[in-house]
C-alpha cells in the first residue's frame, strides 16, 4: 500500500471515528452502565414473570402486568432510564403486551388498547396541567416572588422555623381540597427560595420534599381531603353502627396525619440541614431579581393572574356546594391564561410535559394492574389465615402501602378495603379506617403521588431521594393508624 493510499485510509478511519463519536453522543451513550442496569432491570423482571407463571400459577395476562410493574419500579428507582421515559415505556408496553391478552373478544373490538393510551387525557393530567398552567401565569408576571415575600417572611427567618411554616399551609390546604393544587400553589411560593438557596444548600431539598410529605398526609386528616377516606366510609357507611361522620374522621385521621407530618418535618431537619442558621427570605427573593420573568408585567395582566387564582383555589376548598371536579375547575385559569394573552406560546411550550408523560404512565400502570387481576392475586399471595383484626390490619395496610406506590392509591383503597372488611366481620373499622391512611401514605417514587410527580418535576430532585422519607412515613403510617383506630373507636 502506497503512502498515499494510508494517508486516505487514516483519513476514512479517523472520518468514521467521528460519526461513531457524533452518534454515540446523539444517544448519550456516554457509558455502558446505564445499559448494564437497563438490562439487569429487564432480566430481574422477566425473572419475576417466570417465576410467578411457573411457581405461582399466574395467569398470562397478570403475569405480564407483573413483568411491567417490576421493570418500571426498578428503571424508576436506578435512574437507568428519564422517570417520563419510563413512563411512556410502561403505555407503550401495556398497548404491546396487555392489548387484548386474554381478552379476544375486546381485542377484535380494537377497543382494549384505547384503555391504556387514554390515560393521556385522564383528569389528572388536566388537573396537573392546570396547576402548571396557574403557576407559570404567576410566574410570569411576577406574582410568586411577590406572594412568597409576603407569606414565607412570616415564618422567620430560621431553617426550622420556615420549614415548619411551610409544612403547616401545605397540610392545611390539602385537607380540603386536591393536594395537587396544593402542592402547585406552594411550588409558586417556593421556588424564587429554592433558586435563591443555589445547589449547595441541601435545605432545598428539604423544603421541596417537606411540601410533598406535608400535601400527601394532609388529605388524611379530613374526610374529604382524598379518595381512600371517602371509600372507607361508603364501605362503613354500609353497616349498622359503623359509619363515620365528617368529625369523626377528623378525630381518627387528623392525629395520625399531623404525627407524620412532625415525623416528616424531623426527619428532613436531620437529612437535608441549612448550611446557615438563619435565612432572609427577602434576600434570597432578590437573589433572583435580576431573572425575573416579567418585573414590569401590565398591571392589569397580574389583576388576571390573582383573580383568576384566587377564584380557582376557592372553587377547589368549595368542590363539595358546587360539586365540579377539581380537574373541571382546572380548566379556569387554562382558559383565562391562554385566551387572555398571559402566556405566550413560548411559555406553554416551556411547561413540564414530562411530568404529564410520567404521570400518565403511572395511571397505565395502576390500570393494568388492576385490569388484569394482578391486585387480586397479590393480595391472594398474602397468607393471611386466622389473622386477628389487628394483625389483618397490620399485613393489608402494608401491602396497601406497597401496592399505592405503584398504582393509584384509589386504586389500591378500592381493591383491598373491601377485602379486609369482608375478613374483619365484627372489626370492619379496625381493617377499614387503617387501611384509608396507609394507602395515602405511600411516597417512596417520583410516581407514587401526584405532589411527588410536581416536586420531582422541578428538576432540583433524584428519584432516590424519595425513597427515604417514604420508606420513614410508609413504615409507620399503618401501625399508627391501627394502634390509633384502638383508641378512639
Amino acid at each position: 500500500m502506497s503512502w498515499h493510499q494510508r494517508d486516505v485510509a487514516s483519513l476514512h478511519l479517523l472520518d468514521t471515528r467521528r460519526q461513531l463519536r457524533r452518534l454515540l453522543t446523539g444517544l448519550e451513550v456516554e457509558s455502558p452502565r446505564g445499559a448494564v442496569v437497563f438490562a439487569l432491570c429487564i432480566g430481574a423482571a422477566w425473572g419475576a414473570y417466570v417465576a410467578a407463571t411457573q411457581v405461582g400459577d399466574l395467569a398470562e395476562p397478570p403475569a405480564r402486568a407483573l413483568f411491567i410493574l417490576v421493570l418500571a419500579a426498578l428503571l424508576w428507582v436506578t435512574e437507568a432510564a428519564p422517570a417520563f421515559a419510563v413512563g411512556i415505556l410502561v403505555i407503550g408496553l401495556d398497548v404491546l403486551l396487555l392489548a387484548g391478552a386474554g381478552h379476544e373478544q375486546r381485542r377484535l373490538e380494537g377497543q382494549r388498547w384505547e384503555t391504556y393510551v387514554a390515560v393521556l387525557g385522564h383528569p389528572l393530567i388536566w388537573l396537573f396541567f392546570g396547576g402548571f398552567v396557574l403557576a407559570a401565569g404567576t410566574a410570569r408576571t411576577g406574582l410568586d416572588r411577590w406572594l412568597a415575600t409576603r407569606a414565607l417572611a412570616l415564618f422567620g427567618d430560621r431553617p426550622p422555623a420556615l420549614l415548619a411554616g411551610v409544612m403547616c399551609v401545605t397540610f392545611g390546604l390539602s385537607m380540603f381540597m386536591s393536594n395537587t393544587a396544593t402542592t402547585a400553589l406552594m411550588l409558586a411560593l417556593l421556588t424564587p427560595v429554592a433558586a435563591g438557596l443555589g445547589d449547595g444548600d441541601p435545605f432545598r431539598k428539604a423544603l421541596l420534599l417537606g411540601t410533598a410529605i406535608a400535601a400527601n398526609v394532609g388529605g388524611m386528616g379530613s374526610l374529604i381531603g382524598t379518595p381512600p377516606n371517602a371509600i372507607a366510609a361508603g364501605a362503613l357507611g354500609a353497616l349498622p353502627g359503623r359509619s363515620v361522620d365528617f368529625l369523626q374522621w377528623l378525630v381518627f385521621g387528623l392525629p395520625p396525619a399531623s404525627l407524620l407530618s412532625i415525623l416528616g418535618w424531623l426527619f428532613l431537619l436531620r437529612r437535608y440541614p441549612a448550611a446557615a442558621e438563619r435565612l432572609d427570605v427577602l434576600q434570597l427573593l432578590s437573589a433572583e431579581e435580576d431573572d425575573a420573568p416579567l418585573p414590569g408585567a401590565p398591571r392589569w395582566r397580574r389583576w388576571v393572574v390573582t383573580s383568576t387564582g384566587i377564584g380557582t383555589v376557592l372553587l377547589w376548598m368549595t368542590g363539595g356546594w358546587h360539586h365540579a371536579p377539581t380537574a373541571v375547575v382546572s380548566l379556569v385559569p387554562i382558559v383565562v391564561f391562554t385566551t387572555m394573552s398571559v402566556l405566550r406560546p413560548t411559555d406553554i411550550r416551556g411547561l413540564p410535559w414530562d411530568v404529564l408523560f410520567l404521570l400518565a404512565g403511572g395511571l397505565a400502570l395502576g390500570e393494568a394492574i388492576d385490569s388484569t387481576g394482578l391486585a387480586d392475586w397479590i393480595v391472594s399471595a398474602v397468607p393471611l389465615g386466622d389473622f386477628g383484626p389487628i394483625a389483618l390490619a397490620l399485613v393489608l395496610g402494608y401491602v396497601c402501602a406497597l401496592m399505592s406506590n405503584f398504582m393509584s392509591n384509589t386504586a389500591a383503597a378500592n381493591v383491598l378495603i373491601p377485602i379486609g372488611i369482608s375478613m374483619a366481620v365484627g372489626f370492619e373499622d379496625r381493617v377499614a379506617l387503617p387501611l384509608a391512611i396507609a394507602a395515602s401514605s405511600a411516597m417512596c417514587l417520583p410516581i407514587a403521588t401526584p405532589p411527588n410527580a410536581l416536586v420531582f418535576s422541578t428538576g432540583k430532585l433524584t428519584a432516590n431521594e424519595f425513597v427515604r422519607p417514604g420508606l420513614v412515613i410508609g413504615g409507620v403510617a399503618p401501625l399508627l393508624a391501627v394502634l390509633w383506630v384502638l383508641v378512639v373507636r
